[in-house]
């Protein structure tokens, strides 16, 4: 049996995302693996339908309390430390990017979703890269492996930090089991009426900002048929100003609609009635929502660039996300052939089946293994893992 950690703060405070990703690991770890005892760092705890696994009798959940909880940041850099050394961890594992300034003597694995705020140092302040380089840097110089959530990522990591490959492990992630099977019609009508659906629309996921590259999804619009709208589910910024301005520019803002912190669980229901999933961003660590819509069964229109394509495979159409005509066409042939409609369907289901919870799951508890037992071998102590 062991003793693993995780700073679950992403887990308890982000719904989408990073949320997203250490939710299902604490999840499939803490199910598959249930001989073991988990330990959940977050400053904040809240009760979320998302955070189901958090009364398992495996995990507990350790918070800032008293004034240390007014200062999360330092709490998350420093006080976290001397909790985890008294639970006598035998691993710890950043979920986020990041790990604690002060030493804890248990073994340490990071997970790195990306480096965005250095390939693309616009969409950030400068303050914000500062950080980010700074804590990344850290995370990859004291950590026994660096899981990158795909190769694009593990590229990234050897370029902007000179890490060694062989301290990198690709372990791709997962998605939401929600998208495993369809929707009930009872979620399917409660979505039709909530959110208004129309006959025939096509659906965007994913914070409104300019990497997601909405505009140009919008610029395709004229270009289709008059009676398809575009849906975009997702976090507002103040990019959508933006966006909005051009679908008025476009004569097609009647057309368009955004639906600020949508209901997660009900995003299966919205696909089983959109005709297409447009996921054009300039950029992504992986692109979740693209292996969401492949497990699920919608085609999905997405980047040819970054990681797109090691999360969609072969069920895609791919586009220049800088060309409005590449978006428009492929959109238009998804909503015109029914055949390739299918195929693209068919296509998902299969390269989706290499994602799912369990196997990544899988993958990760045999790297805490492999990690522990050379920890303990070092250190002449004792496997007590089984």
């Amino acid at each position: 049996m062991y003793r693993i950690g995780f700073d679950a703060k992403r887990a308890f405070t982000n719904l989408s995302g990073l949320g997203n990703y250490s939710r299902l690991t604490i999840s499939s770890l803490s199910r598959i693996f249930n001989y073991n005892d988990y330990f959940l760092y977050t400053t904040r705890f809240r009760e979320h339908p998302l955070l189901e696994f958090s009364n398992r009798k495996n995990i507990t959940v350790r918070t800032a309390s008293g004034l240390k909880g007014y200062f999360s940041a330092l709490w998350r850099s420093c006080f976290i430390s001397s909790i985890a050394e008294s639970d006598k961890l035998d691993l710890y594992h950043g979920l986020s990017g990041e790990l604690p300034l002060c030493p804890i003597s248990a073994p340490k694995v990071v997970t790195i979703h990306d480096l965005i705020f250095l390939r693309y140092p616009g969409f950030y302040k400068p303050l914000q890269r500062w950080i980010y380089r700074k804590k990344a840097a850290h995370a990859i110089k004291h950590s026994s492996k660096v899981i990158a959530i795909s190769k694009q990522t593990a590229d990234d990591i050897v370029a902007f930090f000179g890490t060694d490959p062989s301290k990198i492990e690709i372990i791709y992630q997962g998605c939401d089991p929600q998208f495993y099977s369809p929707a009930s019609q009872q979620k399917i009508e409660r979505a039709r009426v909530l959110y208004n659906l129309p006959k025939r629309f096509i659906v965007a996921v994913g914070t409104v900002k300019e990497r997601k590259n909405l505009e140009n999804v919008v610029r395709a619009l004229p270009s289709l048929p008059k009676d398809v709208q575009l849906l975009c589910f997702g976090k507002w910024t103040p990019y959508a100003i933006k966006v909005w301005a051009i679908a008025d520019k476009l004569g097609v803002k009647d057309r368009v609609r955004m639906i600020h912190d949508a209901d997660f669980t009900l995003l299966p229901a919205v696909y089983s009635l959109a005709e297409c999933l447009v996921y054009v961003s300039h950029f992504e660590g992986f692109g979740i929502p693209v292996l969401e819509g492949i497990t699920y069964g919608i085609p999905v229109v997405t980047s040819k660039r970054a990681s797109m394509p090691e999360a969609g495979g072969e069920a895609p159409l791919y586009v220049d996300p800088s060309s409005v005509e590449e978006i428009a066409g492929s959109i238009e042939m998804v909503l015109s052939s029914p055949t390739l409609r299918k195929s693209m369907i068919e296509r998902g289901f299969e390269h989706s089946k290499e994602f799912r919870n369990d196997k990544v799951a899988e993958k990760l508890f045999a790297l805490y293994q492999n990690i522990i037992s050379k920890h303990k071998e070092k250190n002449g102590t004792k496997e007590s893992g089984r």
